[in-house]
């Protein structure tokens, strides 16, 4: 094959696939599969929230979008001071921040598409599965009845989600009739026209999002971070998302260590990604934010030499205690967010990660308009200054502030030969999780030459500095487990650690690709 998509979705898969048949390139399905999204995996696909787009050129040309939501202008400081659900950052009408996906979306098809395929055309799959429905899966179902609570508690979400059954026909016409208005209308439509109208009616009991705040959204185009792994190169997208920042300098600390050697089920090489990790996590606890309103030092974290200093405290012997590493502030994000990889025939790729937060967002569809909204604002240090949940200060880089940008953890990458082609598009949901998954993944590639499906189904780990525990798929060998257990190493929960969706380029340019077991995704290709 030389041509391949990998998403959460079998469906948007398709889509993607047909896209690049009639002669799309990889960002013009990127486009198309992010809108099929929307309709197809309403628990994270959106046009209601944002994300971040890394587009390789087969020439190695990069391009890094930054599609992250932005805090709306009546955001403060203190915005959240005292509140609990209704009226804080994680559920209802003042969780959202101004959403991005249109306009990214926009973005990349109008600078990096091929020219080929309009905007409209590239939206009409998606109008199509919304208008005419689909087959409603398992998948589907399963999600929305976990989430039965958060979508009952509001009218015109409770109309479209909760109630629909697996094999039904799932049709979403509010939503068809808003991607129909962005095709005959173009992107502006989302910022400037009848659905921005009607989010900032819906907005305007909450003193919220309004619509000068969806008239200034702003993508930008970001300096993707770059690294080297054993020769490799890394790159991956930087603030205000720490996944690239923090995963290159993961991999600087573990570059001093012979992991091959060591084995995959050596104890002591998941005992070292461990201690990697939370090095790593707390450096992204402390110095983490928008780069457009704080100074975050990506070149001193990705410097080859300060993470030879995080080595050398590496105990070989037994684990290091968190409190004993930094101290700083942490977060928990939720883990529901998608992410696919895509590659053309002409060796174009994209590398793309979105979400709205929390599964299903902030729980509140625009009526009118089948809209979810994110709750990214949960993303946001909400009470800086006072202590945490885990008695922590938490510091100002990531307060909230207006237009401000919460950080994220997404980390969608690619890894190139030592020549400089690419080798591996990869990046996954899962919040903090996300940055660790890639890791893994990228680990079992280069240094266990373990095939892309292989390296995706593998068992994996997450540490995240605070709280002080592993947190290990359901599949880890217990050999491992009880290997750490005698560095001093504690367990939380076993639990089933992101959805990576990944695209492996052999030498002869020949693609294999896989969807995470974890997930009910599809890798599609030709």
């Amino acid at each position: 094959m030389r041509a391949m998509v990998a998403s959460a979705e079998p469906l948007a898969s398709q889509v993607g696939v047909d896209v690049m048949r009639r002669g799309g390139n990889a960002v013009d399905a990127a486009v198309a599969v992010g809108f099929a999204l929307a309709v197809t995996y309403p628990q994270a696909g959106n046009l209601g929230g944002g994300g971040f787009l890394l587009w390789r050129r087969k020439d190695g040309k990069i391009a890094a979008i930054d599609y992250r939501e932005m805090a709306p202008g009546a955001a403060f400081r203190d915005v959240y001071a005292g509140k609990t659900e209704e009226g804080g950052p994680t559920v209802g009408g003042r969780a959202s921040g101004t959403p991005g996906t249109v306009a990214g979306l926009a973005l990349a098809h109008k600078k990096y598409g091929s020219g080929k395929l309009s905007f409209a055309e590239l939206i009409e799959p998606a109008r199509a599965l919304a208008g005419d429905g689909f087959i409603a899966p398992a998948s589907l179902t399963r999600s929305l009845t976990s989430d039965k609570a958060l979508l009952s508690r509001y009218e015109a979400t409770k109309a479209i989600f909760v109630g629909v059954t697996e094999g039904q026909k799932f049709r979403q016409p509010e939503l068809a009739a808003t991607l129909a208005r962005i095709q005959k209308n173009g992107p502006r439509e989302f910022y400037e026209g009848e659905t921005a109208k009607r989010i900032a009616a819906a907005m305007r009991p909450h003193g919220w999002i309004n619509e000068r705040d969806l008239r200034g959204y702003e993508v930008k185009e970001r300096t993707v971070v770059t690294g080297r792994y054993r020769g490799h190169g890394i790159v991956s997208m930087p603030p205000p998302s720490s996944g690239g920042t923090v995963l290159i300098e993961l991999l600087n600390i573990l570059e001093g260590f012979e992991l091959a050697k060591m084995g995959w089920e050596s104890p002591l090489r998941w005992h070292l990604l461990v201690e990697a990790m939370k090095r790593a996590f707390a450096d992204r606890a402390e110095f983490f934010g928008d780069p457009d309103f704080v100074n975050v030092p990506v070149g001193k974290l990705t410097d080859p030499a300060y993470a030879a200093r995080w080595r050398a405290e590496i105990d070989l012997r037994h684990t290091t205690p968190s409190a004993a590493i930094r101290a700083g502030q942490a977060s928990v994000e939720p883990l529901h967010t998608t992410h696919f990889s895509i590659i053309d025939s002409d060796g174009n790729a994209v590398s793309n990660t979105y979400t709205l937060n929390g599964s299903h967002g902030s729980g509140v569809t625009i009526p009118g308009t089948g809209i979810l909204m994110n709750n990214e604002m949960d993303d946001f240090a909400a009470n800086p200054g006072k202590p945490n949940r885990y008695g922590l200060i938490q510091g100002e880089s990531n307060a909230v502030k207006a237009k401000k940008r919460p950080l994220s953890s997404m980390s969608p990458t690619f890894v190139t030969y030592p020549d400089g082609t690419l080798r591996l598009i990869i990046g996954s949901p899962g919040g903090p999780t996300i940055i660790n998954t890639v890791l893994h993944v990228i680990l079992n590639v280069i240094d266990h030459g373990q095939p892309i499906a292989d390296a995706i189904a593998a068992p994996r780990v997450h540490h995240q500095w605070l709280p002080d525990e592993i947190g290990a798929d359901r599949g880890l060998p217990p050999e491992i487990q009880v290997g750490l257990e005698r560095l001093g190493h504690v367990f939380g929960k076993p639990r089933s650690l992101g959805d990576a969706q990944g695209i492996l380029i052999a030498p002869d340019s020949t693609v294999t690709g896989a969807s995470d077991p974890r997930g009910s995704g599809k890798t599609l290709g030709y």
